[in-house]
């Protein structure tokens, strides 16, 4: 047994806050964390101290939600877990229960309320009520008594069963009964006033072993309904929560925990459960606290039907392969939760991803704070995202102390199958491993009006597959130190993305930004109207080209080196603010406008002013408002206006993969898109061709060859050659060749003109290391000489 922790107010938060010195970030965790372990958070030995009220919560405490009457027609009862009688009725103070196992062999009536006497504690006890609310009528779970008291507490101490099969599957009778508070299978529940932890050793980190422990479990488990159960969950809410101290092993077992869990259960493949089901809606979690917990703060709505076999895949309308684990099922089979709200939570010392959300529609998350992320666990993941969501939003959000990690790390992430999903008006700084994750397979992701401040790894970090329509990151503000910074994108864009009205500022007084690490990573990159600031005054030779951008200093409000930190969430626009431009920046009506811009900039600022909209986070109320800005010269537009000859050509392959039903043809070589592809069949032999007809005589000097990559195909083509159909003797002609491969964004040039009515390009040889033959996006030709 050990006692309560204490459970931070508002004020004492905020005060903390204020005393955290960014660039002694890591150092005051460490003091911090030690400060807890060894004081308010270690029993005294032997004796088990009672919790003492906070010393601040007298003057800022408010009565608690069961001191006042139940209006919502249920029945009150009550615990007490020093004074209280299971054998009592447990409808008043006087005739309270005493124990959780009590309540959790009682099923609840909507309206009812459970209420944990304030200052009490229930040591190794686990709760888990049964009953479902009703619309109008949520069973709650809340706190009544001494308003100076701290919270009444549970502290789970471990003791919850184990999710795992003895050989390491998952059991579908104990997964999602992991949290000090657990509700299976049902809905209408409002959860608030309450502490909770659930480690059996604060002391003592678990690294190894197969332990999973959360704050709240809530889940919906598909093995467990029958025929006829209600399989969409509706209302819960959690709010004005403590949770601290739930640990876990570093390294992966497939199954997510945390100080908030909502999760979705099956053992069976995914095809074999019913469409538009197995969903969370009308959620909100807001107000909470959550500090030295992992896997995350709050993961939300990632759903566990099998989907790691071959089987689990399936083709998009396009003809493009996702695997089961992308999820693109959840989409395909409406199986999103939706309407759901988190805000206003601080997360402090989580072991890996703090607000791990997926698998939702309609999300709106905003004013959380991160104070240290991917603090312990051993793998990749970001501080806030969302993973296979759509139609949804993150904005005012603040997140730093992030680790230097390789992969992933960074606080936000637009994630694999993401549709219709923006970042905006996000505060980021000192995250060792960059600004933003960028998977790819997502359309219309847009990242606009972001601060960020060294976040001195890779700004736009990774892309692993090609994306449905262009990504747009508009007038974010980027301050780093280009000698700490390691690239501003270290892979290859692999489809159109668009960077607008963006500061790029850089501190360092001796290196210029370093742009990316592969030669072609900007391939798919359009520049436009953007700042490139370099202290130094020397620019890199791998900026990229931007006709309209400038090279001149912003002339923010604030030091750039001076920038606000401690403020908290609910201040996130005076760090914004930092950053405004002062009257007479030269980035004032620089910027260029686009519908994506959306309607106001981070300090609520409508769009726009003046004769276009300002470069940066913050728009200047300086020339006359434009009501209703139309986009009169779309950048979209603005394309390789070079003529391909190739363009909507017929196209002939002597081999066509059966699959994707049977949209992986040749005629996607010459449709335009990178996005779509042909590919060869499965038993395809060397020499595969590919024969373009022109229809007539047609004069060329440049080819244009384009492989198809994601994360599990890579480049399969070693050799090929350009041949020309020669009339006069009826025979191809070879007229280019390489054996050093295609891979992305190749041109082959250096040959004469070439005169013909058809074009083959000739595969010869594969890769060594590959095994599947090829499969290629695009072949363009174009003539350049006159």
């Amino acid at each position: 047994m050990r006692p309560a922790g204490n459970g931070p107010p508002v004020e004492e938060r905020a005060a903390r806050r204020r005393r955290i010195a960014v660039r002694t970030l890591r150092a005051g965790l460490t003091s911090l964390l030690a400060a807890l372990l060894v004081g308010s958070l270690a029993p005294a030995a032997g004796a088990v101290a009672r919790p003492k009220p906070s010393p601040v919560a007298a003057a800022t405490a408010q009565s608690w939600p069961g001191d006042k009457p139940n209006r919502t027609g249920g029945t009150d009862y009550y615990l007490d877990a020093t004074n209280g009688d299971d054998a009592a009725a447990g409808t008043s103070r006087q005739t309270a229960w005493r124990t959780l196992a009590k309540a959790n062999a009682t099923t609840f009536e909507p309206g009812d309320r459970i209420l944990l006497k304030a200052g009490e504690q229930w040591q190794d006890e686990q709760l888990w009520p049964k009953g479902s609310g009703s619309d109008g009528k949520p069973i709650t779970i809340s706190a009544y008594g001494d308003r100076n008291a701290r919270r009444p507490y549970i502290a789970a101490n471990g003791n919850v069963p184990s999710p795992f099969n003895a050989n390491g599957t998952k059991n579908p009778e104990t997964v999602g009964l992991t949290g000090a508070i657990v509700l299976r299978n049902q809905q209408y529940w409002d959860v608030n006033s309450v502490e909770l932890s659930n480690d059996d050793d604060f002391a003592t980190d678990i690294t190894t072993g197969s332990y999973v422990r959360d704050g709240i479990m809530v889940s919906i488990n598909a093995d467990l309904l029958k025929d006829g159960d209600n399989n969409i969950m509706d209302h819960f809410r959690i709010s004005n929560i403590y949770v601290h101290n739930i640990d876990g092993p570093s390294s992966w077992q497939k199954i997510h925990y945390g100080a908030v869990n909502f999760q979705v259960f099956g053992s069976k493949n995914y095809k074999e459960y019913g469409t538009g089901g197995y969903y969370f809606k009308d959620v909100r979690i807001e107000d909470n606290t959550f500090e030295n917990v992992e896997l995350h703060a709050v993961q939300f709505a990632f759903n566990w039907f099998a989907a790691d076999s071959a089987a689990s895949g399936q083709y998009d309308e396009s003809g493009k392969w996702h695997e089961g684990w992308e999820q693109l099922w959840v989409r395909t089979r409406d199986l999103y939760s939706r309407d759901v709200y988190i805000g206003h939570n601080y997360a402090e010392n989580i072991g890996q991803g703090a607000f791990q959300l997926a698998n939702t529609q309609r999300l709106t998350v905003e004013y959380n704070e991160v104070n240290g992320f991917l603090k312990r666990y051993n793998a990749v993941s970001c501080g806030l995202y969302l993973w296979a969501g759509a139609d949804s939003t993150m904005q005012y959000n603040e997140v730093y102390g992030g680790p230097a990690n390789e992969y992933d790390g960074t606080p936000w992430d637009l994630e694999y199958t993401n549709f219709n999903v923006t970042y905006q008006y996000n505060y980021s700084h000192d995250n060792a491993a960059g600004w933003m994750a960028y998977m790819g397979n997502s359309s219309n992701s847009v990242a606009r009006y972001n601060l960020s401040v060294n976040d001195n790894g890779v700004l736009v970090k990774n892309m692993l597959s090609t994306n449905y329509s262009p990504t747009y990151f508009l007038n974010n503000t980027f301050v780093y130190d280009g000698g700490d910074l390691d690239y501003v994108h270290d892979e290859t864009f692999l489809s159109r993305v668009y960077f607008l009205n963006n500061i790029f500022y850089n501190t360092s007084q001796t290196d210029s930004t370093p742009w990316y690490r592969r030669t072609g990573a900007l391939r798919q990159a359009v520049f436009a109207n953007n700042d490139y600031y370099e202290a130094s005054g020397t620019h890199s030779t791998q900026e990229p080209a931007d006709p309209a951008g400038l090279r001149v200093d912003p002339k923010f409000t604030g030091d750039p080196e001076d920038y606000v930190t401690g403020a908290g969430v609910n201040k996130i626009r005076k760090a914004a603010a930092h950053f405004s431009l002062s009257k007479g920046s030269p980035l004032i009506d620089a910027g260029r406008y686009n519908a994506h811009l959306g309607t106001e900039d981070f300090l609520g600022t409508h769009l726009y002013y003046g004769d276009a909209p300002d470069i940066g986070i913050a728009e200047k109320r300086v020339g006359k408002k434009v009501a209703h800005p139309v986009d009169d010269n779309p950048i979209e537009e603005e394309t390789d206006n070079r003529v391909n000859l190739a363009l909507g050509k017929p196209v002939i392959a002597n081999s066509t993969h059966p699959g994707a039903n049977g949209t992986l043809t040749a005629d996607k070589l010459t449709d335009g898109s990178l996005t779509t592809r042909w590919a060869a069949a499965d038993d395809a032999a060397y020499p595969i061709t590919l024969d373009i007809d022109f229809g007539s005589d047609t004069t060329f000097d440049e080819v244009y060859l384009d492989e198809y990559t994601d994360a599990s195909t890579a480049p399969r083509v070693q050799s090929f050659e350009l041949r020309r159909w020669d009339a006069g003797t009826g025979q191809w002609v070879t007229f280019a060749g390489r054996d050093t491969g295609i891979g992305h964004d190749l041109t082959v040039t250096g040959f004469d003109s070439v005169t013909t009515s058809r074009l083959r390009v000739a595969l010869t040889g594969k890769i060594a290391t590959e095994t599947y033959t090829p499969t290629l996006t695009e072949i363009s030709v174009y003539r350049t000489a006159k």
